[in-house]
C-alpha cells in the first residue's frame, strides 16, 4: 500500500448461533464476495483487499465509477461480487463511510455514517447496502438461498478489530481453507478428483475459546471437497497446483486423520471458500463444495471459525 495512505484495518463481524431483534440492531445481507476498502484522494482511486492486496485492476469499472463522486477524498468499505474479482466485471457494495472530504467519521455512531452515506450519489457499478426491514431477516436469508445476515448496532463506532457490535448469522456454514494436496480424477472426470483442505490450528487459551499460539503452525486436515467445480475450473486449478506440487504431505501427521494415502501434495498457498453442513464429531467437513478461490487472503491468516 502507498506509504501516503493511512490503511485501515476492516472492521469484521463475530460469528454466532444465536437469533434475536430488536431496536438497538439494523441487518444487512450477508454477501458472499470479497472485502474492499476503497480510497479517493481527488482523481486518484485506489482498491484494496482486506491484506492490503490492490484491486483496481480487478474493477475498474468500480474505480471509474468512485472517481467521478463529488467529494475530494473519500474511504468507503463494502464488498465487491461478481466472478471473485475477475477482469473487468463485478459491482462494489458499499455499508460504510469512514472518511469524506477531511472528515474523520468512524468515531461517529452507525445510523450517522449510514446517513452521511445515503447523502453520496452513487450509481452502478456501486450500490449502497440497504438495511433489512423484516422482522426475522435470518429466516428471508435462508429462504432466498443467501450466505446469511450481518446484524449491527445502530450506535456502533467502526472499531478495526473483530468486534461484537457487528455479528454474523449464517445460513449455511462457509469457512476458508488452505489447499494442501488433490487426488487424480476419476472415471470421465478431469483435472483432479477432490481437493485436500485444512487450516491452521488454534491452541485453547485459559479461557476455553481458542486462539492462535505464536510460531503455531500445524496444517490441520478437515476433508475432501469434490463438488463446486465446473471442467474449465477443474483444468485450471490442476495446472496452478502442478507448480506447486512437493513430495510429502504439509498437513500435521500428528493431529490430522482420514488422509488418503494417495495423493498429490503440494506447498499451502491457494486458499478456497468452502460451503459446508456442518463439522463433524471428528472435525471434518460434512458435504463440503467449493464456492470459489479466495485472493484476498493469505494462507496463513486461515484458521477454523468458530462461534461466538
Amino acid at each position: 500500500m502507498d506509504q501516503e495512505l493511512e490503511w485501515i484495518e476492516p472492521m469484521a463481524a463475530t460469528l454466532t448461533k444465536e437469533r434475536f431483534s430488536g431496536p438497538e440492531w439494523t441487518f444487512e445481507r450477508k454477501l458472499d464476495g470479497i472485502r474492499v476498502l476503497a480510497y479517493k484522494r481527488g482523481k486518484d482511486v485506489r482498491l484494496f483487499s482486506r491484506n492490503q492486496l490492490p484491486l483496481n485492476r480487478s474493477y475498474p469499472a468500480v474505480v471509474d465509477a468512485i472517481a467521478k463522486l463529488p467529494h475530494r477524498d473519500l474511504i468507503l468499505d463494502g464488498e465487491a461480487t461478481g466472478g471473485w474479482g475477475r477482469l473487468g466485471r463485478g459491482d462494489y457494495h458499499v455499508f460504510d463511510i469512514l472518511q469524506i472530504d477531511g472528515r474523520d467519521l468512524r468515531s461517529l455512531p452507525l445510523d450517522e455514517r449510514r446517513a452521511a452515506l445515503d447523502r453520496l450519489p452513487l450509481r452502478l457499478p456501486i450500490e449502497r447496502v440497504r438495511p433489512l426491514d423484516d422482522p426475522k431477516p435470518w429466516e428471508r436469508a435462508c429462504a432466498e438461498g443467501w450466505e446469511g445476515v450481518i446484524a449491527k448496532r445502530l450506535d456502533s463506532r467502526y472499531e478495526s478489530r473483530r468486534s461484537p457490535h457487528w455479528l454474523k448469522m449464517k445460513c449455511e456454514a462457509t469457512q476458508e481453507l488452505v489447499v494442501g494436496g488433490f487426488t487424480d480424477p476419476q472415471g470421465a472426470r478431469v483435472g483432479l478428483g477432490a481437493l485436500l483442505v485444512g487450516y491452521y490450528e488454534l491452541a485453547a487459551h485459559n479461557s476455553g475459546r481458542p486462539t492462535r499460539t505464536a510460531g503455531e503452525s500445524d496444517l490441520i486436515f478437515a476433508g475432501k471437497v469434490g463438488t463446486g467445480f465446473n471442467t474449465k475450473m477443474l483444468l485450471d486449478l490442476r495446472a496452478d497446483l502442478d507448480q506447486l506440487e512437493i513430495p510429502e504431505s504439509p498437513f500435521s501427521k500428528a493431529k490430522s486423520t482420514g488422509l488418503p494415502r494417495r495423493a498429490h501434495w503440494v506447498r499451502p498457498e491457494i486458499v478456497v471458500q468452502v460451503a459446508f453442513i456442518e463439522w463433524t464429531p471428528y472435525n471434518k467437513l460434512r458435504h463440503p463444495r467449493l464456492l470459489g478461490l479466495r485472493t484476498d487472503k493469505t494462507a496463513s491468516e486461515v484458521t477454523r471459525e468458530w462461534p461466538a
